[in-house]
């Protein structure tokens, strides 16, 4: 089949312009919430650096998670401000493709980190005795590369078969950013092939993930139930529960999108959901992460103290 690209090389956004009234609103919320993610991301980096009490496996995953989160965030939200804000819905071939590429590695990336960061609070309360010995600095900075080279096979996968597809005429894409269901929608090939690649390659990752994650705190809460003390239990759970609400609200969100048949036939929907896990997680996992544990909340204060003085 002859491909089309080159005599469309650029595509329109079209995401929430149904909704005309909602856009500088939509420009407001997206500027605000961004600032609060690369502010509140950048400041638990800082922390984590800057307290050598920190300078533990979990926090060295920590950190990775927050540099994930701003820059996957980078990725999409500015081009949706200007979107918004000043109707600039036009984005070249090019800049599709390569936004589609670092936003699929950041968040697979994410994926298995966040399965990388559940082993090690397995490893943590299950093998407390030989925790130091087993998540060495070595092994934990090969499950971070690790991580990253599964988030660029996909991406890889992902975006070059998305854009093989031919794309005839004026190319609108249903959404606010080049997410992969939205720009296969657009095009004019048959894109059986692509969404069963989608479906095997993206729902195998998260399947595999979750899986992981599932395993892992399955084996944390047995352990937590058979601890002889209240304040055992209670400290064990304190170490697990921020990490428990953030991979429920990414799994839970990236679920619906990828690992589903109807992601790609409800754009609009689609556009909903993708805005908390573009946005608003990546936003609130410092938060998450701070409220919910001690060690940061006293580096905090600590480092708050200093700047006082």
């Amino acid at each position: 089949m002859e491909n089309h690209t080159k005599a469309t090389p650029e595509f329109i956004l079209v995401g929430f312009k149904s909704h005309p009234g909602l856009q500088l609103l939509l420009s407001v919320l997206f500027s605000t919430l961004y600032v609060a993610t690369v502010v509140g991301n950048a400041c638990m980096i800082f922390i984590i650096r800057m307290d050598s009490k920190l300078h533990t496996p979990m926090y060295f995953f920590l950190e990775n998670l927050s540099i994930l989160d701003m820059s996957y965030s980078s990725v999409i939200a500015p081009k949706a401000v200007l979107t918004f804000s000043g109707g600039r819905r036009i984005i070249s071939y090019n800049a599709c493709a390569s936004q589609m590429f670092f936003f699929s590695l950041f968040g697979t990336t994410e994926a298995f980190l966040l399965a990388v960061m559940a082993y090690d609070r397995f490893t943590a309360i299950c093998n407390p005795l030989l925790y130091q010995i087993i998540m060495n600095k070595r092994l934990c900075v090969l499950l971070v590369v690790g991580s990253y080279l599964s988030g660029c096979i996909n991406c890889t996968i992902q975006t070059g078969f998305t854009f093989s597809l031919s794309f005839c005429g004026p190319t609108e894409i249903n959404h606010f950013f080049c997410d992969v269901p939205a720009v296969m929608y657009a095009s004019c090939s048959d894109t059986l092939v692509n969404e069963i690649v989608m479906l095997a390659v993206c729902g195998s990752i998260i399947v595999g993930t979750a899986f992981m994650v599932f395993i892992s705190y399955s084996y944390i809460i047995i352990t937590i139930v058979q601890m002889p003390s209240v304040e055992s239990r209670r400290k064990a759970f304190s170490t697990c529960s921020s990490h428990i609400l953030a991979v429920s609200l990414f799994f839970g969100t990236v679920f619906f999108m990828y690992a589903e048949p109807g992601a790609k036939t409800s754009p609009d929907k689609s556009s909903t959901v993708s805005i908390l896990y573009t946005i608003v997680i990546p936003m609130l996992n410092p938060f998450i992460y701070t409220f919910q544990n001690n060690d940061v909340k006293g580096s905090l204060k600590k480092h708050l103290k200093r700047k006082s003085f």
